[in-house]
């Protein structure tokens, strides 16, 4: 994707901003240790953290129903190429019981279930948002013109 000087320029920025939130945030925790930071806690404290976007699939899916919006369950699985209604029942089970995706049942005849992003499932969405800038400019599937 080749994008106008102006919009790759804001990008660039929004990134380097992002860089610099993140250090204010982690220096605003390293501020609350007494002594020196606990960085075992904190390595456990990140993996945990993201451990639930490593799983197989869930990024895709989380993804999908940021940039599609809501979605039915045959639409996710056409948008999802290759993966499998069980594999895609199991993986949306898992981002509801984690707070990501919610599932809305629309009574009938006949009843609809959607799929849509928590508030939470967003905020991850827009955090994340980025760091995917990032790493397409990084891939070179972004330039400028």
């Amino acid at each position: 994707m080749t994008l106008t000087p102006d919009d790759f320029e804001s990008i660039q920025k929004a990134i380097v901003d992002v860089q610099a939130n993140g250090r204010d945030i982690r220096m605003t925790f390293a501020s609350y240790y007494d002594d020196e930071v606990d960085i075992g806690w904190e390595v456990d404290a990140a993996v945990d953290s993201f451990q639930m976007f490593s799983s197989r699939w869930t990024i895709e899916i989380l993804a999908a129903l940021y940039i599609a919006g809501d979605r039915r369950f045959n639409e996710l699985r056409t948008l999802l190429r290759g993966i499998s209604s069980r594999t895609l029942s199991d993986k949306l089970t898992t981002c509801q019981e984690h707070g990501l995706v919610e599932r809305v049942v629309e009574e009938g005849p006949p009843i609809r279930v959607t799929y849509r992003l928590t508030s939470h499932g967003r905020t991850c969405g827009r955090l994340l948002g980025p760091l995917v800038a990032y790493m397409k400019i990084h891939k070179d599937l972004i330039e400028s013109e």
